[in-house]
């Protein structure tokens, strides 16, 4: 099982990007998936995730209206849309899936999920 977050890179502030979750291994449809950032020396925290029958929720203020989730189930890869981006975005963006139904209280917990990819890096420059 393998989970890999792409379409990180270098963006000025108020500019897009799209990170993509491709899976081998596993079929992205039949879980939740959690999109998680990290800054060094910072807690891990959740950004967005999606169920499994979709129903998505974000886990940061901050990301309201910015940010969306959607699933591409032929390609079996989600993708985290960025729009409007921050300067205080600038983390490593990794994705998660969650073997198991998750509640949605649930959906932006980490602990919550099994599998994890290895990251992408997201530097918003202002």
């Amino acid at each position: 099982v393998q989970l890999q977050a792409s379409g990180g890179g270098l963006v000025q502030a108020g500019g897009s990007l799209r990170l993509s979750c491709a899976a081998s291994g596993l079929t992205l449809d039949r879980y939740a998936i959690g999109w998680f950032r990290q800054v060094p020396g910072k807690e891990r925290e959740g950004v967005y995730a999606i169920k499994s029958r979709g129903g998505s929720t974000s886990c940061a203020d901050s990301v309201k209206g910015r940010f969306t989730i959607s699933r591409e189930n032929a390609k079996n890869t989600v993708y985290l849309q960025m729009s409007g981006l921050r300067p205080e975005d600038t983390a490593i963006y990794y994705c998660s899936a969650a073997a198991r139904g998750l509640i949605t209280s649930s959906m932006c917990n980490d602990r919550a999920y099994d599998y994890w990819g290895q990251g992408t890096l997201v530097t918003v420059s202002s």
